[in-house]
């Protein structure tokens, strides 16, 4: 039987994308509240003896985690041979280390509730830093599957010279490989964080992107200041027309604003987050992942 698929709200239509080029079933995922805030979840559908796959995009992760334990739970209990979780956007990578005392490695402990809850985990360019790869902290299969290509492709279409700058040095990881797929030169600044708003971005040589179209490439925007003083460092070298590109568009409220207001020409994001600013589509390069995750977890039932 085919694969089951449920997807929360706010990712049916990557699901519908999903479930087409995977050939799934998409079933429906009931989800509400009872007044006083408690979920009820309830999964359509046949779950018995077959592979089901939640999608959840974990924007919001505390207050999707315990229905996504719900559910998984749930299918399990309903028979399910493995159930494993695609969240495209994967949340609580940030506070890998404890960095006061006291403090959670919510990181750490984040994998640990998941590995207990699903069989497998495939997710988009993940905030890699300290934990340079998922299996340090998921104990279960764990793939990153890298947007680049579909970044790279929608440059090489859209962006006539682009220059690409990366705003630290975590941003290399996907820099790098834009610039080789693109054939265009890179830039890696430097950045100091002062707090959660509050970010020091260094200066950029006019020399090396006058001429070109700068290219500024993230994993995440969420507040939007790194992106801010990249662009106000570029407005004071008197260069502008600059394309912004988030992986994931966690945009805080009048982000979007601030970020054309500082000179942004164009704001790009991919689909792993449903945003306005969604133009570049992952769907065929998580397929691929998730066909391979399907057909190995098969070969090691089987095994």
């Amino acid at each position: 039987m085919k694969p089951v698929l449920y997807a929360f709200p706010d990712d049916e239509s990557f699901a519908d994308a999903l479930a087409r080029t995977c050939d799934l079933e998409h079933a429906r995922l009931e989800w509400r509240h009872f007044p006083d805030g408690e979920s009820l979840v309830t999964l359509k559908g046949d779950c018995a003896d077959r592979d089901v796959i939640v999608l959840c995009s974990l924007t919001q992760p505390d207050a999707k985690t315990l229905p996504l334990y719900f559910l998984a739970a749930t299918a399990r209990e309903l028979g399910a041979q493995r159930v494993g979780l695609v969240a495209p956007y994967l949340a609580y990578m940030r506070q890998d280390e404890r960095f006061q005392h006291g403090q959670s490695r919510s990181a750490h402990l984040y994998a640990k509730l998941m590995s207990g809850t699903f069989d497998w985990l495939l997710t988009v360019d993940p905030h890699l830093h300290r934990v340079s790869s998922l299996d340090q902290i998921y104990s279960i299969p764990a793939r990153a599957v890298s947007a680049m290509p579909a970044v790279a492709e929608w440059i090489r279409a859209n962006v006539e010279t682009p220059i690409i700058i990366g705003p630290d040095a975590e941003s290399r990881q996907w820099v790098e490989p834009v610039a080789r797929a693109t054939n265009a030169p890179f830039i890696v600044l430097e950045k100091k964080r002062h707090g959660d708003r509050q970010v020091e971005v260094s200066a950029v040589d006019p020399a090396l992107v006058r001429g070109r179209t700068p290219v500024v490439l993230d994993d995440i925007v969420s507040s939007g200041q790194t992106f801010i003083e990249v662009l106000n460092n570029l407005a004071r070298a008197k260069i502008n027309g600059a394309t912004c590109i988030a992986v994931h568009a966690l945009l805080a409220r009048d982000t979007l604003a601030a970020l054309l207001h500082a000179g942004a020409r164009r704001i790009v994001s991919t689909n792993t987050v449903p945003h306005e600013t969604n133009t570049i589509d992952v769907v065929p390069l998580v397929a691929a992942a998730l066909n391979e995750m399907l057909r190995t977890a098969t070969v090691n039932s089987k095994s």
